[in-house]
């Protein structure tokens, strides 16, 4: 034994690591079916669109009409459809059930007796949970891209508005746009991660996230509420669509962005400070 009672050869730093972590959540079946799914929306979204063809022109006043203008545009109302609920439900699902599904496998309290540090564990759990949610947010639109473009040409991308950009310009802009979602929600990633950290019921984590988004939402319709929308967490949602203005607006972008990384770090002082404090029964 060492003279501090750890093990010979006992490093804290090389416990859990971020591969172990990775393979073990990329081989859970929560994981295939959300990244399988939202590898398949954009089919989805192809089969409605395909079957249910009407005689709108595509000059047409809304996203909607416009979604089968060109592939860009088609990739546009993809994320346009997912941003505001699905992409958020994903988000809550990879960090409200990373810790709270070991609890309620009985297999946390192993885990800590390994013994991995709290602290490192948490960070380990969050890292992954990161990667995996900045994947889903990169693939929705990858596939969406490829399915749009093969579907519908690589013409311009036209906005409700009658503005357009070419192809190049629209796709650098539309990659930017996976970058401010990530970042925007945070504050999602940040509230699911410390209800993860409070109950041992995944279900109650994830919902509870997903549930405050909603509320916020909800919220933000009450125009009565005046300025004070604007400290909502979901306020700046849609900022992503000036990304595809000319110019663009930084505007929100720089409010959704410092938006969700303020809220994160509340969340993120607040889950550190619980979890190290927390008795670990399961």
């Amino acid at each position: 034994m060492s003279p501090f009672g750890a093990a010979p050869g006992y490093r804290a730093a090389a416990t859990l690591p971020l591969r172990v972590e990775l393979v073990r959540q990329l081989r859970r079946r929560r994981t295939v079916l959300t990244l399988g799914f939202l590898a398949l929306l954009p089919f989805l979204l192809l089969i409605a669109f395909t079957i249910g063809r009407d005689n709108r022109s595509r000059g047409g006043a809304t996203l909607l009409d416009l979604a089968t203008a060109s592939g860009l545009n088609f990739v546009v109302f993809t994320i346009f459809s997912t941003a505001s609920f699905l992409l958020v439900v994903v988000v809550a699902l990879f960090f409200g059930d990373t810790v709270a599904s070991e609890a309620s496998w009985s297999t946390l309290r192993y885990l800590l007796a390994a013994p991995v540090p709290r602290g490192r564990l948490l960070r380990q759990k969050a890292v992954v949970a990161a990667l995996l949610s900045v994947s889903a947010l990169v693939l929705l639109p990858a596939v969406a891209m490829a399915v749009g473009v093969l579907a519908y040409g690589s013409g311009d991308l036209v906005s409700p508005t009658g503005q357009s950009l070419d192809f190049a310009t629209a796709a650098g802009r539309l990659a930017l746009v996976p970058a401010y979602l990530a970042v925007h929600l945070a504050w999602v990633a940040g509230l699911a991660l410390l209800l993860s950290v409070s109950t041992d019921a995944p279900l109650g984590a994830v919902g509870g996230a997903v549930m405050v988004s909603i509320l916020s939402q909800i919220l933000e319709t009450i125009e009565a509420l005046g300025d004070l929308r604007d400290y909502l967490p979901t306020r700046f949602n849609t900022a992503w669509a000036d990304l595809l203005a000319s110019p663009i607006d930084w505007g929100h972008l720089a409010s959704g962005a410092f938006s969700g990384l303020a809220y994160a770090t509340a969340f993120g002082l607040a889950t550190r400070y619980h979890f190290a404090a927390k008795d670990i029964t399961s």
